[in-house]
């Protein structure tokens, strides 16, 4: 409960801060266009101070800071050096954000100056090893739009104000309990009405989904050599995989990403928080047609893809190793099946896991989808666990999901499967439920358990499942079923009685007032 206080507490300040930034764009754009510059700066922001707390440390026995090392022609090579080698990028020292804001006090500053640091600072990672993870980073922040301004002047006013208002947020991203710039995404979203955010929550999963997917897929691992997320949105589950694994070591994160948007937002999240660029390969791509991970294994495997996405399920994907197996293609209205067989194809053989949140259409819908989970679960026999959870959990939809765990090496269990229903799991709220620590530690529980429990879960053997035809649908193997309360016959006879004396007594009441008036009384009293 107090991490849950926590995390409600840093995520309102940051609402309240937000909101003051957005309120000086507000008017200029619409709020699909201005969470770019928000996220941008607060980006920006970050890479500055990270090069100066790390040249910092590194030059502290020598007696210099960062500023004064790079303007000795001697030191200035080999600081560019250690900053392109560990951080993958420069930004000189009169770049800094707080020597931009120091510009911005004195009345100096043009917007034109935060165009050549950023313009520096991509520039610094050309023909880099880093050069993948930071070309094209800040596309979506145009400093030269016109709705920031129609002159120079009225852009750098307008964006002096965004920068100077995030200079003064306390980030904490080490003791933060959420994804800062998914998070500060989703508020922006929020905070003004508009078309583009409709869907704002496409590529973000909420943090108790996130967090329970993550503990189940990391159950008794103490690092991982390869985490990945498929539809990786905002990076929010990959990164929320690291800090349930017991030593919190990952050897390589991978992602992809569809949206040119999002996939700038996940990368700049993995350096956010740290994640050496040499230590992660984020993808921009469609995952169903381009497979960029290759022949990479994974330990580890999160995913929200998008729900019942339509494809085209051509008769050249029959070919692709990835769907292959099952000899049925998902079909084109349903494409759940798809991304779930792309995940099974990266498995780590000797101990890959996956939590997935898909519809639960896919535990009956009948066709190729019932000869494909056959194959999951009858031949492969990687189901693990199925479980059902809460409706309303999720932005933009308002449908229950449930949570797949698939595993690899099943040892003593691959004879069952285990269902739970924890659709009752959750805190109401007036626009969207959540899912909190005392809910998710229910499920966890009983995924360790793995034992029946009344009205929540069932390990249901193999000979069960083969009996309901690969139906996988919950209530199935979890009865939930609540006895309705008897009614006493007699009791309820005896209050009709009551009222329908009360009535014959009222109409006789009422009747001479109708006879006074000359009204035609619509009621017989004898024997109503």
């Amino acid at each position: 409960m107090a991490e849950d206080n926590t995390y409600q507490s840093q995520a309102s300040e940051l609402s309240n801060k937000l909101w003051a930034i957005a309120n000086d764009l507000r008017g200029n754009m619409d709020a699909s266009k201005f969470k770019n510059y928000i996220l941008g700066i607060i980006f920006y922001r970050y890479l500055s101070e990270r090069t100066e707390s790390y040249m910092d440390e590194l030059l502290k026995n020598d007696g210099m800071t960062y500023e004064t090392a790079h303007a000795d022609e001697n030191f200035r090579p080999i600081v560019e050096k250690w900053s392109l080698n560990r951080l993958g990028y420069i930004i000189k020292p009169q770049y800094l954000y707080k020597n931009l804001i120091e510009q911005i006090n004195q009345g100096n500053f043009s917007i034109e100056d935060l165009e050549r640091a950023i313009s520096d600072l991509t520039g610094s990672t050309m023909g880099q090893a880093s050069e993948q993870d930071f070309t094209g980073l800040f596309n979506d922040m145009k400093l030269q739009d016109p709705d920031l301004g129609d002159v120079v002047s009225e852009r750098t006013e307008l964006i002096s104000k965004v920068m100077s208002r995030i200079a003064d947020i306390d980030f904490m991203l080490e003791e933060s309990r959420f994804d800062v710039l998914g998070t500060a995404y989703m508020i922006l979203i929020g905070l003004f009405a508009s078309d583009a955010g409709k869907k704002g929550g496409e590529f973000f999963t909420p943090a108790g989904p996130s967090k329970l997917c993550a503990i189940l897929a990391t159950v008794g691992l103490d690092e991982a050599k390869t985490v990945g997320d498929c539809t990786c949105g905002s990076a929010s589950m990959l990164l929320e995989v690291k800090k349930h694994l017991t030593s919190g070591k990952v050897g390589h994160f991978y992602g992809q990403e569809n949206n040119a948007s999002t996939y700038n937002l996940a990368r700049m999240n993995m350096l956010m928080h740290d994640i050496e660029y040499q230590r992660f390969d984020i993808y921009k791509g469609d995952t169903l047609k381009n497979d960029c991970y290759g022949d990479v294994k994974m330990t580890v495997q999160v995913c929200n893809p998008p729900y019942s996405l339509k494809w085209s399920a051509d008769k050249s994907f029959e070919d692709d190793p990835r769907y292959s197996g099952a000899g049925k293609l998902a079909p084109k209205s349903h494409a759940d099946f798809a991304f779930l067989e792309h995940m099974i194809y990266h498995m780590d053989p000797d101990d890959g896991r996956i939590a997935v949140l898909l519809p639960h259409g896919v535990l009956f819908r009948g066709g190729a989808e019932e000869a494909i989970r056959k194959y999951i679960v009858r031949d492969l026999n990687r189901l693990d666990a199925v479980i059902g959870l809460p409706a309303n959990l999720f932005h933009g939809t308002s449908i229950p999901v449930c949570l797949l765990v698939l595993k690899s090496k099943r040892n003593g269990n691959a004879g069952n499967v285990l269902f739970i229903d924890a659709s009752k799991e959750y805190k109401p709220g007036k626009n969207q439920n959540t899912l909190e620590d005392v809910h998710i530690n229910k499920i966890v529980e009983a995924y360790k358990g793995r034992k029946d429990i009344d009205k929540f879960c069932h390990v249901a053997e193999m000979s069960e499942i083969e009996e309901n035809g690969y139906n996988m649908n919950i209530p199935r193997y979890v009865d939930t079923f609540e006895p309705e309360e008897e009614i006493d016959l007699n009791e309820v006879a005896g209050e009709i009685r009551k009222l329908q004396a009360e009535i014959r007594e009222i109409d006789a009441q009422l009747k001479p007032y109708f006879d006074e008036l000359g009204l035609d009384f619509p009621f017989e009293v004898e024997g109503r």
